[in-house]
């Protein structure tokens, strides 16, 4: 294989995109004969299945790369027609899809976006994920660059550390004067008290409850409030719903004015964040990058501070 022709690959990404061959022959302007007959000789081409014909169309992992190269390629393509002063697609901005964890939304990561120069200007899609998955954006193609609690860098990707995310084990006063003790009978009373998670991935406050034990089998109550957004988790916490680990920056105010109790002095669940991105060359990602590489050391906390 000396190469992957351009219009074969374009199509793949149309298909991906639109979910049916007919949606991405009517985005191209073409049958959807052709769109199948190139996606075949593309497949043929790479020697691997490039698609999975279910309803939406879904790329293999074969195709996710080819599909990751296709956005690259567009992105590259984008950045070079802004560069040599040529109209862009609907004289629109730079679009720079970004997967980012919900504290972090929650917290320091918009406030960041505003101090990314405008010049051009720049439209951010944000995709809401768990900071442990939000690498699965990256290696389907779907996004640029990532906030993740991973350092393995997927394919195609630079990794840049970022630091601690620090979360406090916290509860309403009259939650912990109902379910909770000390010592010991706190460590039980955590593994049966109501407690609030974020959604059925969210295994942060399970994490504390091990490190708290240090019983691996160890884990928070099965009587599980979920509740998928940052700020309505740190109120059902404040609410007295349940007990939960709550982003320091949350936190603090809340246990300031006696609304939270703190449950476990000297005793954070700290969580290292990375930003991945794709390796381009594009001014675009390249300020945004360094903007948020800069946010997240004045917010999050580096290794040695406490």
């Amino acid at each position: 294989m000396d190469e992957l022709p351009l219009d074969q690959v374009r199509t793949l990404l149309a298909v991906v995109d639109e979910g049916t061959f007919d949606a991405a022959a009517a985005a191209l302007h073409v049958t959807p004969s052709a769109v199948s007959q190139r996606v075949k000789a593309l497949e043929q081409r790479t020697g691997r299945v490039l698609l999975m014909r279910t309803k939406p169309v879904r790329a293999t992992e074969s195709g996710q790369v080819v599909v990751r190269f296709a956005r690259q390629l567009a992105r590259l393509e984008r950045d070079a027609r802004a560069e040599l002063g040529m109209a862009q697609d609907g004289g629109g901005p730079v679009r720079l899809p970004i997967a980012v964890n919900a504290d972090s939304l929650a917290t320091w990561f918009l406030p960041a976006l505003t101090r990314v120069p405008q010049d051009p200007p720049v439209a951010f899609e944000l995709r809401r994920e768990d900071e442990s998955h939000t690498t699965a954006l990256l290696r389907e193609g779907r996004v640029m660059a990532a906030v993740t609690s991973s350092p393995d860098p997927v394919a195609g990707c630079s990794v840049r550390r970022l630091g601690l995310a620090r979360y406090l084990p916290v509860a309403s006063p009259g939650f912990a004067a109902r379910h909770l003790g000390e010592g010991a009978e706190l460590e039980r009373g955590l593994r049966k008290a109501p407690v609030i998670v974020f959604d059925r991935r969210d295994v942060l406050q399970d994490s504390f409850v091990r490190s708290l034990t240090g019983d691996p089998e160890a884990a928070a109550s099965p009587l599980r409030h979920h509740v998928p957004t940052s700020e309505g988790f740190r109120d059902a916490v404040a609410a007295g719903l349940g007990w939960g680990l709550v982003p320091q920056p949350q936190a603090e105010p809340l246990l300031r004015a006696g609304a939270l109790v703190l449950l476990v002095p000297g005793r954070p669940l700290d969580v290292p964040l990375y930003w991945q991105q794709w390796k381009l060359d594009s001014p675009a990602l390249s300020r945004a990058a360094q903007v948020i590489a800069q946010a997240a050391a004045e917010a999050l906390l580096q290794d040695g501070s406490g």
